[in-house]
């Protein structure tokens, strides 16, 4: 594409171009995988990428010796969308591809993501033993896993290799056009559901969902302090049930031990009071002048 071509384009995203003439070769040189030599790595280079938007995410692969690529569609959407779940679906569907062939080629893979590669370091090496148990995205690791676990022993080499995002290598940008494609593919890869409980909130108009994670409990965190603003001042201004009076009666030494040690389960939640207990029937009557009169 000529440059004022592209310096008139309305897309948001570079252009790629894998042309044969010298200034487009001097270009590719010049990007971050040219001055790494991945175009002209002997083997088979493939480049992967995700794309996430609006509840769906895509995945995304580029082969560059046969100039072709493949993509899919991520499922459990409604569980959360991840962008390093859909990096992971990229850099399987790789692996799967270079399975397929054949050719016992050592391959680079060319990810523009930290956490992918942050993920998968664990599992590299001697002396490690990770566990799948804590993995979100154990369902695609695991199949990750297993095809290296098949090029080591076939003595194949595999090369992870992180470059920047959208700065024009023509790698990275056929990648995300692959990965765009995906998300409207109708090819859906790993979408067995986990059964966990799925939360709905509304912020600003927008409907979010998501499995328990940091971002739900902020949110129920949120809602209970407005729920019960107040309650806990309410208390300790209370005749009698003041914060000077309850640490007065702690430090009283006179006072059971065993008293002072249910003062504290109480006011942190560890020791039902009668009327937790009557209201699980576990007591017929409240018997305790506090219950009653609050």
């Amino acid at each position: 594409m000529a440059i004022q071509e592209a310096l008139e384009e309305e897309s948001t995203k570079d252009t790629p171009s894998f042309g044969s003439e010298e200034l487009e070769e001097i270009h590719r040189s010049g990007t971050e995988a040219g001055l790494l030599g991945i175009y002209i790595f002997p083997g088979a280079v493939y480049a992967t990428d995700k794309s996430n938007d609006k509840g769906v995410m895509g995945a995304g692969y580029f082969k560059l010796d046969e100039n072709r690529g493949g993509c899919c569609q991520l499922g459990r959407g409604k569980e959360g969308n991840s962008s390093n779940r859909a990096e992971l679906g990229a850099a399987c569907l790789a692996l799967e591809d270079a399975k397929r062939k054949q050719d016992r080629k050592p391959i680079i893979l060319v990810s523009d993501s930290a956490c992918f590669l942050s993920s998968s370091q664990k599992w590299i090496g001697e002396g490690k033993s990770p566990s799948m148990h804590e993995n979100l995205d154990k369902d695609i690791m695991r199949d990750i896993v297993q095809l290296l676990r098949e090029r080591i022993e076939q003595g194949l080499l595999t090369i992870f290799i992180k470059i920047k995002a959208h700065c024009g290598d023509p790698l990275n940008e056929l990648a995300d056009r692959w990965a765009d494609e995906g998300r409207q593919s109708d090819n859906v890869r790993w979408s067995l559901p986990t059964n966990k409980p799925i939360f709905y909130w509304t912020d600003h108009g927008t409907t979010h969902c998501s499995p328990m994670n940091p971002t739900v409990k902020k949110r129920i965190d949120l809602q209970v302090s407005q729920l019960h603003m107040g309650s806990t001042a309410n208390f300790l201004t209370r005749e009698d049930n003041s914060r000077d009076f309850l640490g007065k009666f702690q430090k009283d030494r006179s006072v059971w031990i065993r008293a002072r040690r249910r003062l504290l389960q109480c006011l942190s939640y560890q020791f039902p009071c009668a009327l937790q207990l009557k209201q699980w029937s576990i007591l017929n009557e409240v018997k305790c002048l506090l219950c009653e009169k609050y």
